[in-house]
This record gives structure tokens, sequence and C-alpha cells, in this order.
């Protein structure tokens, strides 16, 4: 029976007959076979027309990819070999644009241009500043550096001073990088960027720029005519913190500084007497004078030494047995005669007398002692750093017997130096932020606050030390300090438009005693503080115009230009 169909299947291959391994397959099928693995199936063998077409497939594959081998090898194998030989494959970088640092109304304080430094192929940003006024405040950055090969070494815009050094991390954003191919001759063949770069965030400050440029100018105008050293200026909102104002004359130029080209304007900067790398508001000791005198009159009254409405008598001054020579006497003179003068009074007229009496006790009056000044002046932040979100800042000194020890041995602390100190002279040092800020206390009735740049800082803003005083302790020196507007030594800023408290001070500086800081520190309006202020003028003749003609140019400004401020 197989021979048969053998034969027949021989006479016509083409007759659809079943193989005999097909036929023993299937005898061995089980009933249940596994159809996954293709039991029971019979294969069928690939056709010969699919076999055609991958063949052609492959053919035509073959010959388009060998023709380009030979088009590329043959044609342009010889350009394409010089052109590996002499193109040069660069990374070059993409500086981020660095953030925008704003006033609290979104006016520009330093921002972003684009210019050529130093012939370099990449266009590098250059970092712009409003100016004058700001430069102390804003700081300047060092550029990216590049070696005599032209590779940068600093990749990175780096802030040095000011809010630029202070958030340099916040704002510097984020560089990128694309790749440049060039020629022999330098000529760019291609480019891809690789990167983008990232922006940093922008920064939106506390300052009325408004405001600020117009307190620098005031403050410049009398150094210069007024032969001062120099001066500094600060507004503070008495309910949050917030630095309205900041300013610090005389100041360099961010730009030039930045830049670093213009080494004469530099080495000008560098030798002048006048400290222009200076910010005087946050880094400059000065003696504070009488502006210290309302902080240990509510030490008298919280320790309990006097009462209020009690009057010390002024003649000129106070005289006690000199130390050296019991048959002579140590005089401590006022600065004029106060006659009789309560707290409130004393306040207003900056009697000398009378905090030399409740400083250091007189007669039958007892004093806080030097002790107790050290414990008031620290209570509202004085001789210490404020925290304020700025580099550098330096805390001042208060005088004391372990402080003398260490700068005069041997010099035993006296009575005369405590007398000294209650008036803020002797080695009494202040900075115009501690001092702000401690205003801003007084004004807000025990709230110490954390001086900050950052608007909306709300971790800054609810951040203070309670100051644990009686209110009627704060009223006094707030009417003390009004009365120096209406009657005593600041009547100069008695004016129509707000109602302003305020206590000025006169140091005298150095052996001669011939030239002076002059302060003037207060708040507004009086009936709701929402302000305080301090201004200094920096070592200044007798006999010159004071910082109370700062405040009164700034007063008369604000109330036509920015009202706002005075509701």
């Amino acid at each position: 029976m197989i021979r048969r169909i053998l034969k027949n299947y021989r006479k016509n291959k083409r007759s659809p007959l079943v193989e005999p391994d097909e036929i023993f397959l299937d005898s061995k099928n089980l009933q249940n076979f596994d159809r996954q693995q293709f039991e029971g199936r019979i294969e069928k063998p690939i056709s010969q027309r699919t076999i055609v077409f991958l063949s052609s497939f492959f053919l035509a594959t073959i010959l388009v990819f060998g023709g380009r081998l030979v088009y590329l090898q043959a044609s342009k194998g010889d350009s394409y070999f010089e052109r590996s030989e002499n193109n040069i494959l660069e990374k070059n970088i993409l500086f981020a644009n660095r953030g925008i640092i704003y006033d609290r109304n979104k006016k520009e304080l330093a921002w972003n241009k684009k210019t050529d430094l130093e012939n370099s192929e990449n266009m590098s940003l250059v970092r712009s500043y409003l100016s004058p006024g700001f430069s102390h405040l804003l700081g300047y950055v060092s550029y990216p550096k590049q070696d005599t090969t032209g590779n940068y070494w600093q990749e990175d815009f780096i802030g040095k001073d000011g809010l630029e050094k202070q958030y340099n991390d916040r704002i510097q954003g984020e560089n990128g990088s694309k790749m440049i191919e060039k020629t022999a001759t330098g000529e760019i063949y291609s480019e891809n960027i690789v990167n983008a770069p990232k922006q940093g965030p922008d920064l939106v400050t506390t300052i009325d720029s408004r405001v600020q440029m117009q307190l620098f100018t005031f403050i410049k105008n009398l150094a210069e005519s007024g032969s001062f050293a120099g001066g500094a200026g600060i507004i503070m909102d008495v309910r949050n913190g917030e630095i309205i104002t900041s300013t610090s004359f005389p100041e360099y130029n961010s730009e030039v500084l930045s830049l670093g080209t213009d080494k004469a304007e530099i080495n000008q900067y560098i030798t002048d007497k006048r400290k222009f790398f200076l910010d005087r508001d946050i880094s400059g000791l000065y003696t504070p004078g009488s502006i210290v005198k309302p902080f240990f009159a509510l030490g008298a009254l919280n320790e309990g030494v006097i009462d209020p409405s009690k009057k010390i008598l002024s003649t000129g001054s106070i005289s006690i047995p000199n130390p050296y020579d019991k048959t002579k006497e140590t005089v401590f003179k006022d600065w004029r005669a106060n006659g009789w003068t309560n707290m409130a009074e004393a306040i207003a007229v900056s009697s000398d007398v009378y905090f030399y009496t409740i400083g250091g006790g007189f007669e039958g009056q007892k004093g806080i002692g030097i002790a107790n000044i050290g414990k008031y002046a620290k209570m509202f932040g004085i001789g210490e750093t404020t925290g304020v979100d700025l580099p550098d800042e330096k805390g001042g000194t208060i005088p004391s017997p372990e402080w003398k020890l260490k700068n005069f041995k041997g010099d035993p602390w006296r009575i005369g130096d405590t007398y000294h100190t209650a008036i803020g002279q002797y080695g009494f040092q202040v900075t115009p932020m501690e001092m702000v800020r401690a205003d801003a206390a007084i004004a807000n009735y025990g709230r110490l606050l954390t001086p900050h740049f950052i608007l909306g800082d709300t971790a800054k803003e609810n951040q203070f030390i309670a100051i644990d005083l009686k209110k009627e302790y704060f009223d006094v020196v707030h009417q003390g300090m009004r009365s120096a507007v209406t009657t005593g030594t600041a009547t100069s800023l008695n004016v129509p438009y707000v109602q302003v408290a305020v206590k000025t001070g006169t140091a005298q500086l150095g052996v001669a005693k011939d030239r002076l800081n002059s302060w003037v520190m207060g708040f507004y309006p009086y009936e709701n503080p929402k302000y305080a202020f301090v201004i200094m003028m920096e070592s200044g003749p007798k006999g010159s115009a004071s910082a109370s003609s700062v405040a009164r140019e700034l007063l008369d400004w604000m109330s036509i230009n920015t009202p706002e401020y005075f509701k």
C-alpha cells in the first residue's frame, strides 16, 4: 500500500500527498496533545514568494548602505578626514540669569543686562544696580573667571557683599551648556545646546526705593556740606521688623567693583579715610550719646529707684570727690542747666544730670548701677547683633568693670565710669541697626523684633523677644520722646502732617572732644506707632547741622511723595 503511494507521488510531485514521517507522527499523537507545542499540527514549508521577497529586501538594504559607505569613504573621505583632524569640539557654558532683586513695589534694584566681557565669545551677563543709595544693601558680584587659555576656572556669578552675598545660593540660577564644533581657523561649524540654563528665582525686598534714595541724598548733602565723615539711616516697621530703608554714606559703585576693571576708582575706595566699604548700618560702631537714655529710664522705673514724677535739679553739673586727690572735686557737666525735671522732662531736654543720678546715684538718690545699665541695654538688644539678614553684622559694646579690666589693666571701675555710661559715652558703642531695633521695641511696647529685608518672610515677621516691662513705664518714655518734639531738643521735627516722638543724641569724640556723632531716633505716628527710624551723622565738627535736619527733610519729602507712611 505504501509502495503504491510513493510510486504515484514520484510520477506527480505536485500531488498533495502526505509524507511517511507525518503518518508516523500522527500515529503517535495522543488524544489530548499539547497544541502550544504544535502537537498534532502539520508544518508547512515557507513559500517561494516569501523567500524571494525577503531576499530582495536584504539585497536592497545592502546596496543602499554599501553605496553610502562608498560615497563617504571614496568621494568624501578626504574632506571628513581633514575635518576630524582640524575641527575642535568644545563645551561652552550658558550662563544663567541671576534672579532680579526688587523693592517692595517691584521696582528693580539689581538686574541683568547682556554685554561682551573681556572679548569673550560667550555673551556673559552683567549685573546692573539702582543708584545712588543701595550699594551696601545690595552688594556686588564676582563674575565668572577665565584662565589664559579661555577655560573658566570660576563658572558662576558669586555674591560678594550685601543681599547678593546673603542670598547668593537662592538667586544664582543654574548654568547650562552647549557643544560647539569649530574649524582650525576658529570658525563655528555647528553648535547644539545640551542643557538649557535655568534662571534664579527673584528676590522681593521690604525696601521702598523711593524713600531710600531720598534719605541717602539728604545724608550725603549734609555730610559734604557739614564736614561729616559719613552717615547712615534706617526706617523699620515696628509691627513686623520689615526694613523700609537701609542706606549708608559714602558708598562704592557696585558695578565698578563687580567688573573690577576701573583700578583707579577701586584704589580710591581703598585709600579714602571715609571708609567706602563700611556698611555703617550694620558694621559701623559708634558712640551713641543720649539716645540710650530712654532705655535706662525704663530700667530705673522697673527697678523702683525713682518715681517718674520726682524732679531732679540740674544746675549744669554735679561734683564728687576726686578719687586721686580727695581735696579736689571731679565735675560731671550737663550740656546746659536744665533746672528741675521729672523723668519725661529729662528725656525731652536730655538732662545729663538726671541720668547721671538715676544711673550711678547721687547724694540721696539711688541709681540702678552699672550692672543694671548693662542688663537693660541688653534687654533691648543693645550691644548684640540683631540677626538681620545681611553679612558681616557686628555687635556693639556696653562698658562694664570686666570690659575696663580687659582694656585698661590696673585701672579699677569708678563711679564716674558709670555716669558716663549712663549717658551713652565712655566706651559705649552701637550700630544704627541695633538702635532702630531697640527704638522699635519702645514704640511697640516691648516686642524686640528681628529686622529683615525679604518681603513676606513670615518666619522673621513672627520672630521676636517679649520684654516684660509695664505698659505705664513705656507710656512715660513715649511722653518724654513726644515732648522732645514739642518743647525739647527736637522741635525742628514738630511737623503738622504727622506726630513724631524723638530722642536726639550728641556723642563727643576723641580726647579733645572737638568732633561729634549726631543721632536722632524716633517713631511715628505717635498715637499708633508703625515705623521707627534712626539717622546717624558720623564725626562732624561742633556747631554743624544735626541728624535732625536730615530727618526733617525726609519727613517733608515723604509727606508729599509717600504720605501712606503717615496714616
